[in-house]
């Protein structure tokens, strides 16, 4: 593969849509020929970035929009997930496991820390009521071959 390709996704905050952009995901990060356990890693890192885009950016608001970027670069995949919502007061504490802003929804806390174990990068960004960027990336070691 020459050169870089990209995706841009952008669909409305809604419960529903966020198994649509894991599938979408998985669709677009294929061409790099992942294993079983790398695809796996990507969808779960996206539907925790999506769902909190839905469920804390947005409280669940279909009229909003989540948006999804894909940049695939050599073996490296890099998904952006970002909302224009309320931002997160708190990124360091908001990054700690176990710790949910909505324990009314039996929110487990675990969406950052996931997110970080099974990406290779991880990197947040928020502004409180100008929305959240999630940013991963991911190399996909069935092309290393290609690429050493």
């Amino acid at each position: 593969m020459k050169g870089t390709n990209e995706m841009k996704l952008l669909f409305s905050a809604r419960s529903e849509n966020e198994a649509f952009a894991r599938v979408a995901v998985a669709a677009f990060v294929s061409q790099l020929d992942p294993t079983m356990e790398e695809l796996n890693d990507l969808k779960t890192a996206v539907s925790e970035a999506v769902t909190n885009a839905i469920i804390h950016g947005y409280d669940n608001d279909g009229k909003r929009q989540v948006c999804v970027e894909g940049v695939i670069d050599q073996d490296r995949v890099t998904i952006i997930v970002s909302d224009e919502g309320s931002g997160i007061e708190d990124l360091e504490l908001a990054r700690q496991p176990l710790y949910t802003s909505r324990p009314e929804l039996e929110r487990s806390g675990m969406g950052f820390t996931i997110m970080e174990n099974f990406m290779d990068q991880f990197e947040v960004s928020s502004k409180v009521g100008g929305g959240t960027r999630v940013a991963m990336m991911k190399r996909i070691e069935s092309k290393k071959a290609l690429y050493n």
